[in-house]
């Protein structure tokens, strides 16, 4: 009976012991669960932190798209009637400029020479250059590059050297914002007087380069004919940015009919071209970047 008892309690005690050992394994268990269900809150915020900036990325403020998309045909800006008066020899003469993207730069030149034989001869020379900015998310709006371009351009044209009574001024009427540059280069041919109108519209940059010398003798041309002409110039070309931006070509004033042929006119002499094509060099052709 004694061994009995002793039998019975051993029993018991191992079956207590087992008893006791399941709550800690559990609690153990309960333990590892809560570690991992943290780790997944780390993640879950992680994710969130994530996604938050990716939509702070896309909140970010899209740039506006630029007033005009497109430029008119450089040799056909000016009226028949602006081309005679500027270039009365050559109506005909116009040239275009080489550009590698027509939607975004071009330029055309005219030049004439009235020949009055032993009296001398009176040289005009008129280049029109347009250059058009596209917006860019990361460098601003297309009216915010294209002002920039002009402020530097602009300045550009009044550091020309061996320029002579050099002189600046901002135009009204022309554009956003416009300015006139006009000086002398003294050639053996003649004095050349050089009228560079600069002016922003919108996104687009227009320069106007008109200048004219008496050669052989005849009287040289008055700087404030020449200057009235280059702006009476860029306000069509200005007109007719606007225009070819409207769906319907250039119209009103700025709808030129002369200057898209390459016929030719009477020229100037050898060396009258070359000291022109160092005077126009010096200023501006924006189909050349």
């Amino acid at each position: 009976m004694h061994r009995s008892v002793q039998g019975h309690r051993k029993r018991l005690a191992r079956i207590l012991a087992g008893a006791a050992a399941v709550p800690v394994m559990l609690v153990a268990s309960g333990c590892s669960s809560d570690s991992g269900d943290g780790s997944g809150d780390e993640a879950k915020k992680d994710t969130s932190a994530s996604a938050s900036s990716s939509a702070t990325e896309e909140a970010d403020p899209v740039v506006k798209e630029a007033a005009y998309a497109k430029l008119p045909e450089p040799c056909k800006v000016f009226s028949s009637k602006t081309l005679k008066e500027l270039v009365p020899e050559g109506t005909e003469s116009g040239k275009e400029g080489t550009s590698d993207d027509v939607a975004t730069r071009g330029s055309c030149s005219w030049d004439s020479l009235d020949n009055n034989g032993v009296e001398g001869s009176q040289f005009r020379w008129l280049n029109v250059s347009l250059l058009r900015f596209e917006s860019d998310q990361t460098r601003g709006t297309g009216e915010k590059l294209a002002s920039e371009y002009y402020t530097k351009h602009a300045a550009d044209a009044r550091a020309v050297e061996e320029a002579k009574n050099a002189e600046s001024k901002p135009v009204s009427g022309t554009g956003n914002e416009a300015t006139l540059v006009t000086y002398e280069l003294k050639k053996k041919e003649g004095t050349f007087k050089q009228q560079t109108l600069v002016t922003r519209v919108e996104n687009v940059v227009v320069t106007v380069d008109y200048n004219g010398a008496g050669l052989a003798g005849d009287d040289s041309p008055k700087a404030a004919d020449l200057s009235k002409a280059a702006q009476k110039a860029a306000k069509e070309a200005v007109q007719a940015v606007v225009a070819a931006n409207k769906g319907g070509g250039n119209e009103g004033d700025g709808n030129g009919d002369g200057g898209a042929s390459t016929g030719s006119s009477a020229g100037p002499t050898d060396s009258a071209s070359a000291s022109v094509d160092e005077a126009s060099g010096q200023g501006s052709d924006l189909a050349k970047g």
